[in-house]
This record gives structure tokens, C-alpha cells and sequence, in this order.
């Protein structure tokens, strides 16, 4: 994201943006990808209810967030891009409030990855899921990349 500081995350947060919605995808390759034609929008509020009931010392990824809401909507899968955007409105969302926190950083990307769009990157998400007991390791040798180890054991 860019120009943070410049930005009302919560008032992005509240906007619905016309969803939630389901769509019907004809495109074959997304079909395939995705495994079905019902297509779920969810509302950017969505994101952040979902993140907020991760506890501490557990996570989960915007993938199992998605698989959720597609199966509670009858939906095949849920879009990715907004997925993305949202999760990132909640977490800069949450920063620029002064209570009522979301614990964003519980919330990783795909195979336990953590999330550099988040407030602070990788260096505070890394910072705060160590105070919660994970062991975070790298991958990679010239684009490095951070995990947390063994991130199945503790999702939710």
C-alpha cells in the first residue's frame, strides 16, 4: 500500500463496496483454477471479523478465510484479489485505531507466509507473532522470504 498516512483504512473498512455477492465466472482457465463457476465477493468488514477470531498463539491464512466463506455462501471459491486488498484495509485499519484491535498478524498468506503489506512488514508481524510463541524462518537466498515454521500445527 502507499500513502498509508494519508489513508481512512477504517472508513475503507465500513464500505461494502456492493457486497457480499456471488458472481458466475465463464472464464474456462478460472474454472479450472479455481475448481467452479460460483464466485463469492466478500465485504472488507468480512475480513476483519475473521481475522479477529484467530486467538493468540494460533493463525490461519486469507486462503482458509476464503475457503470458509465460500462454503458458508455456496459458493465454489472466493475472489483472491479482494481477499488480499481487505485483509490489508483491516490491518492498517486496526493500526490507526486506538482500541479495539484486530490481531492482524495472526492472519498469514499462502503456506505460512508472512505478509510484508501489513503495518510495520515483515519486521513487526515477525516481532509479534515471536511474542506469541512462533518460530519464524526464511526461505530463499536472493528474495528472501519469511514463514512461520510449521504454521499447520498452529491454525485454527
Amino acid at each position: 500500500m502507499a500513502n498509508e498516512d494519508q489513508k481512512d483504512f477504517n472508513a475503507m473498512l465500513r464500505e461494502d463496496k456492493g457486497m457480499p455477492r456471488m458472481q458466475i465466472v465463464t472464464d474456462e482457465k478460472t474454472i479450472q483454477r479455481y475448481g467452479g463457476e460460483r464466485m463469492y465477493f466478500a465485504p472488507p468488514m468480512a475480513y476483519d471479523r475473521a481475522m479477529r477470531e484467530v486467538p493468540f498463539g494460533r493463525v490461519t491464512t486469507v486462503g482458509r478465510i476464503r475457503e470458509r466463506f465460500a462454503r458458508e455462501n455456496g459458493a465454489d471459491f472466493t475472489e483472491p484479489i479482494t481477499a488480499g486488498a481487505f485483509v490489508a484495509i483491516a490491518a492498517w485499519a486496526s493500526e490507526q485505531r486506538t482500541a479495539d484491535k484486530t490481531p492482524y498478524w495472526r492472519t498469514l498468506k499462502a503456506n505460512g507466509e508472512l505478509n510484508p503489506k501489513y503495518p510495520g512488514g515483515i519486521e513487526r508481524q515477525r516481532k509479534l507473532l515471536m511474542e506469541e510463541g512462533h518460530e519464524i524462518v526464511t526461505r530463499g537466498r536472493t528474495n528472501i522470504r519469511y514463514y512461520v515454521r510449521d504454521y499447520e500445527r498452529s491454525l485454527i
